[in-house]
């Protein structure tokens, strides 16, 4: 590389008695935020069979895109059918066995171990289950919005949903091989 670049900026200050303390009380108290995970709020709209709780949001952080907290579902427990309107979601199991059910009837099912991350995009109707029958699920949930949607639905679900097996170019069909 040719040429030299400056990395001053016209408001940069070196000199300690000409700093700002406006600057710095604002980013003190509007910076970085730790929210211990003792301290999360459990008054978010939740779904019969979990137990969310918030860590980020507006209202905790001032977030205005996301939304964060924890999920927890009993061994052997599942949800009610729900979708969460225009927010996506992830989903990153830290302990257990999830298995989700989507669709109209719930008539798609897979399952996420530990270090899984699952995408639940808009509007899409869904139930979440613990599928160990003596381990407690726990995973982290993030939405793209700091607002939390829950919609509970009444839905029939098929008894036998059809698996879903994660497929794309870095994983082949098994059944194709």
């Amino acid at each position: 590389m040719t040429g030299s670049h400056d990395h001053s900026h016209p408001h940069d200050h070196h000199d300690h008695d000409d700093h700002d303390h406006g600057d710095h009380d604002r980013w003190k108290h509007d910076g970085v935020r730790v929210i211990p995970g003792n301290q999360l709020d459990p008054n978010v709209p939740s779904t019969a069979g979990m137990d969310r709780k918030a860590a980020i949001n507006f209202a905790r952080v001032g977030a205005q895109k996301l939304w964060a907290g924890t999920v927890t579902i009993k061994p052997d427990a599942k949800t009610g059918a729900h979708h969460h309107g225009h927010l996506e979601s992830i989903i990153y199991v830290v302990r257990g066995k999830a298995r989700m059910r989507w669709g109209e009837h719930l008539q798609f099912t897979a399952e996420a171990g530990p270090g899984d991350f699952i995408f639940v995009p808009p509007y899409v109707p869904h139930q979440e289950i613990n599928a160990s029958p003596d381990e407690v699920l726990e995973c982290v949930l993030v939405r793209s919005d700091g607002e939390a949607v829950a919609i509970n639905l009444d839905i029939e679900p098929v008894e036998k949903p059809e698996t879903v097996l994660w497929v794309d170019p870095v994983h082949p069909d098994p059944a194709q091989r």
